[in-house]
């Protein structure tokens, strides 16, 4: 079936999959998360297991991508890949989906815009509220348990019409589980909270650092300041520097309807034009925000250091600060650059310390994978009118530096008070590299000439940093970076800490943004009551531990609902830009063709193995590669090319581009 893309052409809507016979004699039944590719057919990783278990689409029952699903494995396929057959739905992914809203004969149907919906939801009559034929809308997922029928839905709210700037951007925001909006309980609370201000009582029993130099250090657009850098010459090549984060916990108390909503959201999200944050802007962007030149609370990780970075004391706890300026990154790198300008002295010592610090992350094994970012410049409309990557100079690192550095004293801290007694607390962690994908990421790089150590299926961070080290400066640099990423796991928050891979530490926490992150709010919270030698009962861990994998959870489809903005935004600069020639690099490798990146604006298209007109071509997995079986003709990850743009699909975010030769 496919999506209607014309209203003028007869609507061919995608019913529901037909139920085949179901094999009998199932071996075994085991419980996972589903993934549902494009093409309807979903794979369901247990822990633990090297292979995914392969679910074709007459065996989903009703299964839809990202559910909680139950599923009885009988045997493989012919690729070798195990078999199975959805038997039980545990927990739905979504309560909604975003689309358009088609009429076929009588019977008004929602068209899912995310392409992993592989059945159309029917919309009775009485549930389409004010919606018209041809609205984009976002729908109540009302329910579905017969696999021969399609799922039957409820207009929830009207956005707009597809394509319009502003109902693409809420429906991926909607679609992604958050809302644009707060609940007037919420605003209510906040409003008292912002009339209220800050009062004597309020600073009682804080460290007073108000007479101390301190700035923030932020992007140009940014509207909530959660962290500001104090710095003081104690003398001796000694200095007292503070990172004072905004005291949110203070404002934002257990069973208050703000942390209730905070405990839903979890997480801001930054879309291309807008942020949805994770607290009511009257916190966000005024109290809790570390706006210059006002009094505010903080709570602070605050450090006696040298210029080598050693650090011979340190001091958390409550405080309040007056910021005396707020920096851009800009204006902040301009200031060193020039040799001069206001804090000029105080900013070069902090970027030479802070290189310092990040040295020695290097040398304990921290992994170097910056990646590039791009930023849209938008007209009035909302169309991008170009694409840009952004800059990482000196003052992104210093602050960067400075905010990993109070992140892992602080969960050092806590760890080391509890080393010979029981304590719960929130980690970030980042677990070694799967024993599959890094065996697979040695044989590619092997074919490449390039050897990464491994000691028993395993690899270290140093030898993953030795490896980079010697591509510096090749043309296949970027190429093995790419690989190298997609073999790590995903940092994650948990009770239960194992270090941090990437980072190189053996304890590390996020402490540094609880205006836009929750696990940061409940370190707070835990670090406050370890300073007061309090004792946190087995009830609360479990509390902690619930909502740290919630976090986790929030954290991707915030990530994803990111990522969709900016696909969507990099399709609709593309689609003005049809017949063009670009220059780009192969950035993945699939049986179904190759997908290109473009140079400067990170514009991803693919190249589909079906217009590859001149050989008959093999997907070689573990080589990341597409190989031609008479001309032997390669084309591999990282390999770069020029392409022309074909075609552009707003509704399912893809490009589709063509070699040039």
């Amino acid at each position: 079936m496919k999506k209607h893309t014309d209203k003028h052409h007869k609507v061919e809507h995608k019913k529901a999959p037909i139920k085949e016979h179901a094999q009998k004699h199932h071996e075994h039944t085991v419980e996972g998360t589903i993934t549902v590719s494009f093409k309807g057919i979903g794979f369901v990783r247990i822990e633990g297991e090297e292979e995914s278990i392969e679910v074709s689409a007459n065996s989903l029952n009703t299964a839809l991508h990202g559910d909680r699903v139950k599923v009885s494995v009988h045997g493989k396929g012919r690729n070798g890949q195990p078999q199975g057959e959805v038997t039980e739905i545990l927990l739905r992914a979504r309560s909604g989906f975003a689309g358009t809203i088609e009429k076929d004969r009588d019977v008004y149907y929602l068209i899912p815009q995310d392409q992993r919906v592989y059945v159309d939801l029917v919309i009775p009559k009485d549930d389409l509220g004010e919606a018209k034929e041809g609205d984009k809308v976002f729908v109540a997922f009302i329910e579905w348990t017969d696999p021969k029928k399609n799922p039957i839905g409820k207009v929830l709210r009207v956005l707009g019409k597809p394509g319009e700037h502003d109902a693409e951007m809420v429906a991926i925001v909607l679609e992604s589980g958050f809302d644009t909006g707060f609940p007037k309980e919420v605003e209510n609370e906040s409003k008292k909270l912002e009339e209220k201000g800050i009062t004597e009582d309020d600073l009682k029993g804080r460290r007073d650092f108000r007479n101390t130099t301190t700035f923030t250090i932020d992007p140009e657009d940014a509207k909530d300041f959660d962290d500001a850098i104090s710095i003081q010459d104690l003398g001796g090549g000694v200095y007292e520097i503070g990172v004072h984060i905004a005291d949110v916990s203070h404002y934002v108390r257990p069973g208050t309807e703000i942390d209730k909503e905070a405990m839903k959201r979890t997480t801001s999200i930054y879309l291309v034009d807008r942020t949805i944050p994770m607290l009511p802007e009257g916190l966000s962007n005024g109290l809790c925000s570390l706006n210059a030149n006002e009094d505010k609370l903080t709570f602070s990780a605050v450090f006696k250091i040298d210029m080598q970075g050693k650090i011979s004391d340190h001091w958390f706890g409550r405080s309040v600060i007056k910021s005396n300026k707020r920096f851009t990154y800009e204006n902040a790198q301009e200031t060193i650059d020039s040799g001069s300008g206001e804090y000029y002295e105080e900013l070069v010592i902090l970027n030479k310390i802070a290189k310092k610090l990040k040295q020695k992350r290097f040398d304990e094994g921290a992994i170097s994978l910056e990646q590039e970012e791009v930023r849209f410049k938008l007209d009035e409309t909302g169309r991008p009118v170009s694409i840009y990557k952004k800059v990482r100079g000196d003052t992104h690192k210093l602050v960067e530096e400075f905010m990993l550095l109070a992140n892992r004293e602080v969960a050092s801290f806590v760890a080391k008070k509890h080393e010979n007694e029981e304590g719960v607390f929130v980690y970030r962690i980042h677990d070694e590299p799967n024993t599959e994908r890094i065996q697979n990421l040695a044989i590619f790089v092997k074919s490449l000439g390039y050897d990464l150590k491994m000691t028993d299926g395993k690899t270290t961070s140093r030898d993953i940093n030795n490896l980079l080290e010697k591509l510096e400066g090749t043309s296949v640099k970027d190429m093995i970076q790419t690989a190298v990423v997609r073999s790590m796991a995903k940092a994650i928050y948990t009770t239960q800490n194992i270090g941090h891979f990437g980072l190189g530490f053996e304890f590390y926490t996020h402490f540094t943004s609880p205006i836009r992150r929750y696990p940061d709010t409940m370190v707070h919270r835990l670090l406050a009551r370890y300073l007061n030698n309090e004792k946190i009962d087995a009830k609360e861990w479990k509390f902690y531990e619930r909502m740290s994998t919630f976090s986790s959870q929030r954290e991707k489809e915030a990530s994803d609902a990111e990522r969709g903005s900016i696909k969507y935004k990099q399709v609709e600069y593309m689609s003005e830009r049809i017949g063009q020639v670009f220059d780009g690099v192969i950035s993945g490798v699939t049986e179904w063709g190759f997908y290109v990146e473009e140079k400067e604006t990170k514009c991803e298209g693919m190249v589909p193995l079906r217009t590859l007109n001149d050989d008959f071509y093999n997907f070689e997995e573990k080589r990341y590669r597409l190989v031609g079986e008479k001309t032997k003709k390669i084309y591999s990850l990282g390999d770069k090319i020029k392409f022309k743009v074909e075609k552009t699909d707003l509704g399912r975010k893809t490009i589709d581009y063509s070699l040039v030769n």
